[in-house]
């Protein structure tokens, strides 16, 4: 809304492109190979509010299917949290709530995302947004869940290129 409003000369001249789209592009081009060995794991991911339903409501587009693709590159061992994509519920983190000072609340929501992480069997967690991240990770350390992970999608990308001489 911004670009358009504010820079559209710029945005039809350069255009924008996401982590999702700069990802699947150089995945499905060939321009990084990864090795899906690197992740022995069972790994799930967590839609963002903001990359999710935000998404969709401002701008048409909800980031659902992309990171989904790039799953499906990186693990042999993932699973959807149920229920998914629009109907996954917030980590507890988001929209400041990581910052407030209100963290018996933040934690007692986040509790619940736990569950549906935990209901998964999953290792590790997979997320694309910084309050999320921030918010899991504290999470995991709450419970004492240290056999459980949180990493960014570009990470586990990065995790599992290869690259010439591995």
């Amino acid at each position: 809304m911004g670009l358009e409003t504010w820079h559209a000369d710029a945005l039809r001249r350069f255009g924008t492109l996401t982590v999702f789209d700069l990802l699947l592009r150089y995945l499905e081009e060939g321009r990084i190979t990864v090795d899906r060995s690197r992740f022995p794991v069972r790994a799930t991911y967590h839609d963002p509010c903001n990359y999710g339903r935000k998404s969709g409501a401002l701008f048409g587009h909800a980031f659902y299917d992309e990171p989904r693709r790039i799953m499906d590159r990186i693990f042999d061992d993932w699973v959807d949290m149920q229920p998914s994509r629009d109907h996954q519920i917030c980590c507890g983190g988001g929209g400041g709530a990581l910052l407030t000072g209100y963290d018996d609340e933040r934690i007692l929501y986040g509790k619940k995302k736990m569950d549906r992480i935990l209901a998964t069997g999953a290792e590790l967690v997979v997320v694309p947004c910084h309050s999320c991240h921030g918010q899991l990770g504290g999470m995991i350390r709450e419970m004492g869940l240290e056999n459980l992970q949180v990493k960014y999608l570009w990470e586990v990308v990065a995790d599992a290129l290869v690259v010439e001489g591995d």
